[in-house]
């Protein structure tokens, strides 16, 4: 499990990004919703002052293409890509480890429905923010090395989550003008981590993306997020 990844699973420190997404994985212990609110940390803003500090912007996609963005690298060598490490971090109940870091057994929670999945083969891992609008919001920009950085962001613990295939595939490109998880009691929770993700990585936030962020922390009133920027 990659190290930055193994200690936010334990603890829940200020550069957490979304602190509502904070909880304990015991190896063995019952699956619980891995997303269940802590008390803030200092220097973390309510949501909405969050929401507040995303710059507008207008959107723009030209050029995109998905291999821009070079996926589920093994940056640590350590024989687990950043799928697998996703994977390893948000266990409920931890898999059994082979060789190429095969994966069996354990479960998952995923948060987007509330799920509990039994085979890894059935789990997504979601770019909170996906990559095509991480382009449009000023990624184009990025060299590719940076793109790879975003595209394998172990260094958040809420960059990358677990979730079940239906809803990740039924989100695609959508920001939350445009989809938000079938859980309602997931809205902000997704919302923190949203944000936080574009706070981390600096990247804007269109005119219709923005308002509903502002209703969805309109309704989330004790969620606070705080931001470490991307190195």
């Amino acid at each position: 499990m990659h190290p930055l990844r193994r200690a936010a699973a334990f603890s829940c420190p200020v550069l957490l990004l979304s602190v509502a997404a904070c909880s304990n994985h015991a190896a063995g212990e019952d699956p619980k919703p891995p997303r269940a609110a802590a008390p803030a940390a200092p220097g973390q803003l309510a949501l909405d002052k969050a929401v507040g500090q995303l710059k507008v912007a207008r959107e723009n996609r030209s050029g995109y293409t998905r291999d821009a963005f070079k996926l589920w690298v093994d940056a640590d060598r350590n024989g687990c890509d950043a799928r697998e490490e996703v994977l390893l971090a948000e266990a409920v109940k931890k898999p059994r480890k082979g060789k190429g870091c095969k994966l069996t057994g354990g479960q998952w929670k995923s948060y987007y429905d509330g799920k509990t999945v039994s085979s890894a083969a059935k789990l997504d891992i979601d770019h909170v923010v996906p990559l095509a609008e991480a382009w449009d919001s000023g990624a184009s920009k990025w060299s590719a090395k940076r793109r790879e950085a975003y595209a394998n962001d172990l260094g958040a613990d809420r960059s990358l989550v677990a979730v079940s295939s239906g809803p990740n595939r039924a989100k695609g490109d959508k920001d939350p003008a445009e989809w938000l998880p079938p859980a309602k009691n997931a809205y902000c929770t997704y919302a923190a981590d949203w944000v936080s993700t574009k706070l981390r990585w600096s990247l804007t936030a269109d005119t219709a993306e923005r308002v509903a962020l502002r209703k969805l922390a309109a309704g989330c009133p004790t969620t606070k997020v705080a931001s470490t920027p991307a190195p």
